[in-house]
Parts: structure tokens; sequence; C-alpha cells
């Protein structure tokens, strides 16, 4: 085996280890993770309700954010 074969594995080792634990994080507070495709239109009316600056349109971070706080205002948060 050769030494960078062994540095690969050691790098996956460590991905995997991270993966799952932001998993088991994830799963004490009783959260998911799913991915979700928003049209323009959707972003727009994030805008539109000043959850969303204009200007961070771009920024998926920031998108996130003002989807987190749709859905806190409009589910309320869980307990």
């Amino acid at each position: 085996m050769s030494l960078e074969c062994a540095g690969e594995s050691v790098t996956h080792s460590k991905t995997s280890a991270r993966r799952m634990r932001l998993h088991r994080a994830r799963r004490q507070k009783a959260l998911r993770c799913v991915t979700v495709e928003l049209r323009e239109r959707e972003i727009d009316a994030l805008v539109a309700k000043k959850l969303l600056p204009c200007g961070s349109r771009g920024d998926n971070a920031a998108i996130r954010k003002a989807l987190y706080s749709y859905l806190d205002g409009s589910l309320g948060r869980s307990l």
C-alpha cells in the first residue's frame, strides 16, 4: 500500500466520521436534512416579505436563513 492510498483512506474516514457526527447531532435535535429546490418567484416572495435582502438573492446561506424564518413564522417553532 502506498503512502498516497493511506492518506486517502484517512481523509475518507475523517469525512465519514464528521458526516456521522452531524447526523447524530441532527437526530438528537429531532432535525432532518433535506434538499429543497426553490423557484425564482419563491425567492422573490421571500424578498417581498422582507425575509431576504434583495442583494442576497444569490447567497444560499441567506436564502436558507430566510426560508427558516418563513417556516418558523408560518408553522411556528417546534418545542
